[in-house]
């Protein structure tokens, strides 16, 4: 696993496409993590201090995740295995999408390492559009309302965005019904 941590490292599949800010892959994992969080990339933030969820998105994750810094950078507990391991930049309205070299590249080979995966965190429309190719559910919402339809394996969530503050206004039930069964799921495995 460190073998090819330190590959990825130096990984220049999409640095053309990158040139404002340059490559800095962002991902952390061990043989022996138990959780998988996959979201989409690094924010500007992430991309400067090089910690993967160092910002406020990660902040309310953690929250979501009912843990402490401790245990979410514990490579051991959990592995951070975005979709586009470097800042991909600026859009009009945000970020840019993620690049897509990275998850056909990198995301096999690690997966492969790590045996003891007992959940995996699909953060965004990103993720869960690339592991739920099969999936035909429309909306994000709409699978976030479901996500019993995707245990034991895939747990599905919004990005955690202070942005996404509207959305998680809309939908209560995120809050009453999806957030206490994730503590509850993640507290099972971690103990």
């Amino acid at each position: 696993m460190k073998k090819l941590l330190a590959e990825i490292s130096k990984c220049q599949l999409c640095a053309e496409h990158l040139t404002e800010h340059g490559v800095r892959p962002v991902v952390t994992g061990h043989a022996k993590s138990k959780i998988i969080i996959i979201g989409q990339a690094p924010g500007i933030i992430v991309h400067r201090s090089g910690i993967p969820w160092d910002d406020k998105s990660g902040e309310n994750l953690r929250s979501w995740m009912n843990i402490e810094k401790e245990t979410f950078y514990d490579t051991k507990q959990i592995a951070i295995v975005p979709m586009g391991f470097c800042y991909p930049g600026k859009g009009k309205s945000g970020d840019l999408p993620p690049r897509k070299e990275c998850a056909p590249q990198w995301h096999p080979q690690l997966l492969k390492k790590m045996k003891n995966v007992e959940l995996v965190l699909l953060i965004g429309k990103y993720a869960q559009d690339h592991y739920l190719v099969d999936d035909y559910t429309k909306t994000l919402t709409e699978r976030v309302k479901n996500y019993k339809k995707y245990l034991p394996d895939f747990f599905v969530l919004p990005h955690p965005s202070p942005r996404n503050n509207i959305w998680q206004a809309k939908n209560e039930w995120f809050k009453t019904d999806v957030l206490p069964a994730l503590k509850k799921r993640i507290n099972l495995i971690l103990d």
